[in-house]
């Protein structure tokens, strides 16, 4: 097939196979430079290895980007004051990382003067969709390489061949065993999909899991913090400041030891298909609750149902790719006014697989005003008798209805 000539190319880079055979397949198809990008979004891996696999390759321009606090104030904070979960259960934790990585690719490409841009999502998922929709949004011409999409290595094994057909070299595990998972990981969370997990009936394995001790294992003894919000963002635990990426890696390792943020999911990828996948977000799970809470006592009625009622619209927008659209930055302009009240503290205990709110306070923003909301006397502050004509006026239609009825 004819391609569009190319003379330089930013690659998302991870040194893993598919980005190796990603390298050498675009010099040789395409006969350009390639530059590769490796972003530090939290994975826990070590990232040098990329570097020495790109050098080895030959590659002279190699971005290694530490991206963990850009992550999570950027992108992870702002979805969370939406309190954004896909379809009741997904916390977003890969639809959320990919436009940050292709916000730098696009970056990174105008820095080198390249023309082009490339992953290594395949034709069947939902990350081609939000690499792209980004690239597009921020860079209307860019060309984009999507090498799943034009080659014929559509197996592990094609892939391997074409590896020791070319003398790349694959880093194996160093016990020898890899997982037989497709696994991506970031601060947020680590997801599982592949192998045995095509079948929705098939219960996962304990030995899967990497980040969450099994609930039943966890402590015997809970646990508890105080998260302290500032316009609704998390800023300290137990009272010590933190840097956003910092409460994060905090909270998943609490949350990790506790038995929190395990999940089993069926979901509807934007290209069409259902799809299996399991993931553990223990520090998500936690803030998701802690945020609720702050918001129970801190927002207006109106406005915190509002926002619940926009909430699966915006958690859509970014599951399918469309973090850079008006829509959703109207949307966060609206969610984020919301929050200049959303200040002060909640306290969680944690146990086994739970978190539990157990208290919450706002000195200078709680609408619960107890001399209203007492069972005693409240001295004035509440007329019930009120309530009559209240009712009485919410009823009228409701007993039209019931005249003609009976």
């Amino acid at each position: 097939m004819s391609r569009t000539p190319v003379k330089k190319v930013v690659l998302a880079y991870s040194g893993g196979l598919d980005t190796s055979v990603i390298l050498k397949w675009l010099k040789q198809e395409y006969g350009c430079e390639v530059v590769t990008f490796t972003a530090d979004i939290g994975q826990g891996e070590e990232l040098e290895p990329a570097r020495e696999k790109a050098q080895a390759a030959g590659i002279t321009e190699i971005y290694i980007d530490d991206l963990r606090e850009a992550f999570v104030r950027d992108f992870v904070y702002p979805m969370f004051r939406a309190n954004a979960l896909y379809e009741g259960e997904y916390l977003l934790g890969t639809s959320i990382a990919r436009p940050l990585i292709a916000k730098r690719l696009v970056e990174i490409a105008a820095e080198t003067g390249a023309d082009a841009i490339s992953h290594g999502a395949t034709g069947k998922g939902n990350d081609q969709v939000r690499f792209e929709l980004t690239a597009y949004a921020l860079n209307p011409d860019i060309k984009i390489i999507a090498p799943w999409r034009e080659w014929d290595l559509l197996s592990r094994e094609k892939l391997m061949n074409y590896a020791a057909a070319h003398g790349i070299a694959i880093e194996q595990k160093r016990d020898g065993t890899k997982s037989p998972y497709s696994m991506d990981a970031n601060l947020l969370h680590i997801s599982y999909e592949g192998y045995d997990l095509e079948d929705p009936w098939v219960e996962p394995g304990g030995d899967m899991w990497r980040w969450t001790r099994d609930p039943q294992d966890a402590p015997d003894t809970p646990v508890e913090i105080a998260l302290s919000f500032t316009h609704g963002d998390v800023t300290a635990i137990d009272g010590k400041p933190m840097t956003p990426a910092e409460v994060l890696a905090a909270l998943n390792r609490i949350g990790g030891e506790h038995g929190i943020g395990r999940a089993d999911i069926v979901e509807n990828r934007y290209v069409g298909m259902k799809s299996r996948g399991c993931y553990e977000t223990p520090g998500g799970t936690i803030l998701l609750k802690a945020h609720r809470a702050m918001e129970s006592l801190t927002l207006d009625r109106e406005a915190a149902h509002l926002k619940d009622e926009l909430m699966p619209r915006y958690a859509q927008l970014i599951y399918n790719g469309y973090w850079f659209s008006p829509e959703r930055e109207m949307l966060q302009a609206a969610i984020d006014q919301t929050q200049t009240v959303v200040n002060g503290d909640v306290r969680l205990k944690l146990y086994k697989g739970n978190v539990m709110v157990v208290g919450r306070r706002s000195d200078t923003n709680s609408l619960f005003d107890e001399s209203i909301a007492t069972f005693e006397e409240d001295a004035g502050a509440y007329d019930q008798g009120d309530a009559t004509g209240f009712i009485r006026l919410n009823a009228l239609r409701l007993r039209v209805q019931g005249r003609r009825r009976s």
